[in-house]
């Protein structure tokens, strides 16, 4: 990490909002996005923008560099390596200064004006604003569905409620960041994270927009079902039971079903005639659940396993108009 690029923030007063953006080859999208958010924070008082960049291919960083020689209150956190979207949204929340922080994606699905309704909002006494989306432009049928049936799956088994059709796109109080900051968790789960940290919390409605231009870079259907899946297992034991009570229910069904042969062999007077076809269904169903149940126990050891190698989250290798709380993750210094 260099460390002659980390500014000198420390004297300043913290800004009133700070935005933090994830970015992965996006240097299309971040010139209309700045022309569009800078006003609405101009609004609203002092403020400061970090990009949480994944190393991009595209000339995103120069470009981000370039807006910020523009102007000083745009900052920079490029991460040694691509580490995904959650850690760079992290990233930018554990370092950010505001007295709020708002997380927004710079594709302008999520409209910067919106932050002015969440900022009202959070006026009545709320630490946490949620945006909701009651519209979603430019998404395919699949990806609706899938998120749509995550969503719901996620908060019917999550020990936490996570309100559905949200993303990131948030606004946070300065206490929230630092109880996010003291879970010292790994995978990132910012839907989950936010409501297991408490506080109050509310939402404004929204309807989301098509993305401004190109092709998303994280969100693809395979990442969000990743996504999810993390979300379940991170925030839920409901199917390590589940497994449980499905062997429970298999056992019982086949005492009875032994039951079932004892009587027809007093009745009938020889045993019940199984066939191969039926005893090959009855161990090919057992083997599937047996595998299921491995696979579900699997995914929550490979949790353990990265809890315990206590790795972090993400690495910074350099920024720019950002001061350093954490350069390594949550799990640095330990």
């Amino acid at each position: 990490m260099s460390s002659e690029r980390l500014g000198g923030e420390s004297s300043k007063e913290p800004p009133l909002i700070s935005i933090v953006v994830p970015v992965y080859n996006e240097r299309e999208n971040i010139g209309a996005f700045l022309h569009r958010t800078v006003p609405v924070l101009e609004r609203l008082g002092t403020y400061e923008i970090i990009f949480a960049l994944d190393p991009s291919t595209d000339g995103t960083e120069q470009t981000i560099d370039a807006e910020i020689a523009r102007n000083s209150r745009i900052g920079l956190i490029v991460l040694s390596r691509r580490f995904g979207q959650p850690a760079a949204t992290m990233a930018g929340i554990l370092n950010c200064r505001g007295q709020w922080c708002v997380v927004i994606d710079v594709d302008l699905q999520d409209s910067p004006e919106i932050i002015e309704a969440m900022w009202r909002k959070s006026k009545e006494g709320f630490d946490v604003v949620t945006a909701r989306r009651a519209t979603r432009k430019g998404e395919t049928v699949v990806k609706r569905v899938v998120a749509h049936l995550g969503y719901r799956l996620i908060n019917r088994l999550a020990e936490v409620p996570i309100p559905p059709d949200t993303g990131d796109f948030r606004l946070i109080s300065r206490r929230v960041i630092e109880e996010l900051r003291g879970l010292n968790e790994s995978h990132g789960f910012l839907k989950g994270l936010v409501p297991l940290v408490g506080f109050s919390q509310g939402e404004v409605l929204y309807d989301r927009d098509a993305r401004a231009g190109g092709a998303s870079k994280y969100n693809r259907f395979i990442g969000t079902v990743r996504y999810q899946i993390n979300g379940i297992f991170c925030f839920s034991t409901v199917p390590l039971r589940m497994m449980m009570w499905v062997g429970f229910g298999i056992a019982l069904l086949s005492a009875f079903g032994v039951l079932v042969m004892i009587v027809l062999k007093f009745i009938q007077g020889n045993q019940y005639p199984m066939g191969v076809p039926t005893i090959t269904v009855l161990v090919l169903f057992i083997g599937g659940v047996q595998l299921t149940a491995l696979g579900v126990l699997g995914e929550y050891i490979a949790r353990i396993y990265d809890e315990v190698r206590r790795r972090p989250m993400y690495i910074v290798q350099r920024v720019t108009n950002v001061t350093l709380r954490d350069p390594r993750g949550p799990h640095s210094g330990e």
